[in-house]
């Protein structure tokens, strides 16, 4: 709770910043409960609108921007669109590939930490393949690209390369099965291939989002293209139903993220 609050009041100094100031300010990287505190605080204040962006469509871990009704764009390093956010996407490739490991998030994520990087700086951790990609606040990216040149036994190398250079397509699988309804409790059990009943505790937990804003009932109705993130489990995109069995249930699809 106390963590909850010291977002909340950092929420409000930085949009009460921007319409003082008339210029855009912007948070950390916010993960999805974060994103959840921020979407009903917000809500509140008529003199700036709220935005998050994460370096790419689609990311979880977003930096949001509170935008005055007039900001005075040369105080924030404009861009074409008048501002910008401070994200940079820092590519991380082997120096040898033949004696590259297999990297995962976690290791990418430890090697930060013996940096001594702090976690709300860095957004998501894209895997392509051999190749890394790692969102992170533009302050952060030199010192990354210098420091950052080991990851367990693999040497590495950093580059800066521009958010339009980045083209990731995330593995995915589809999933069809019949369903009772269309409830949110309903497709997390074909997603994740459990029961419903050893789900239930996520989400009472708050650790079920849809579309980046927290649901706390299991019979949340799921709309065509709804993104499922559940902490611990992963994600799934709800592709909608696609028919019914001579019993009356629903045939589903869902794309999950693997």
């Amino acid at each position: 709770m106390e963590k909850e609050e010291l977002l909340v009041k950092r929420i409000r100094e930085l949009a009460n910043l921007a319409d003082r100031r008339s210029c855009v300010t912007f948070t950390d990287f916010l993960n999805l409960n974060e994103q959840n505190i921020l979407h009903h605080t917000i809500q509140k204040f008529s003199f700036v609108k709220g935005e998050t962006f994460g370096g790419y469509e689609g990311a979880e871990r977003q930096i949001a921007a509170f935008v005055p009704d007039a900001p005075v764009y040369a105080q924030t390093g404009a861009g074409e669109a008048g501002w910008e956010y401070p994200i940079v996407c820092v590519r991380i490739v082997p120096l040898n590939a033949r004696f590259a490991e297999e990297l995962s998030h976690r290791d990418i994520l430890g090697a930060l930490m013996n940096l001594g990087i702090d976690r709300a700086k860095t957004g998501d951790i894209a895997l392509c393949g051999e190749v890394c990609y790692l969102f992170c606040h533009e302050t952060l990216a030199p010192m990354i690209c210098e420091e950052l040149t080991r990851i367990r036994h693999t040497s590495v190398k950093c580059t800066v390369c521009s958010l339009s250079e980045f083209h990731y397509t995330p593995k995915t699988e589809c999933v069809k099965g019949s369903v009772a309804s269309v409830r949110l409790d309903s497709a997390m059990a074909l997603a994740f291939h459990a029961s419903r009943s050893s789900l239930l505790s996520l989400i009472e937990e708050g650790k079920v989002f849809v579309n980046g804003k927290l649901i706390t009932t299991n019979a949340y109705a799921l709309k065509e293209e709804d993104i499922v993130s559940v902490r611990g489990l992963g994600r799934f995109r709800y592709k909608g139903a696609v028919g019914q069995t001579k019993k009356g249930r629903c045939m589903v699809e869902i794309e999950r993220y693997v």
